[in-house]
């Protein structure tokens, strides 16, 4: 009997430990306070009727772009920054090389 209490006892505090482990950063259907919460560089990237987009950087190349509607997560997107300073080349239509 006691061996048994011991046991039960341990699974109990071992499963009451995930309790305070690390959350998951996003999920579909989180809602959009807890984002917030999770968040708090998140800035608004575009509003469009009930949906609403924010913008996560992700250092300095990436950035997450989380879409909510009726303040529940429905989207979510990571991009790569373009660097400024390299402009993008026309193509000649001809394809000979100047």
């Amino acid at each position: 009997m006691k061996k048994s209490f011991v046991f039960i006892l341990t699974v109990l505090l071992l499963g009451s430990c995930t309790v305070f482990g690390p959350r998951a950063e996003f999920s579909k259907g989180m809602s959009e306070k807890q984002f917030l919460r999770q968040n708090r560089d998140a800035v608004i990237s575009n509003i469009e009727g009930d949906f609403t987009t924010y913008r996560v950087n992700r250092g300095e190349t990436f950035y997450v772009l989380a879409t909510f509607e009726n303040e529940k997560l429905i989207k979510l997107e990571e991009r790569e920054l373009v660097p400024a300073w390299m402009p993008v080349q026309p193509e000649n239509s001809d394809g000979n090389e100047e």
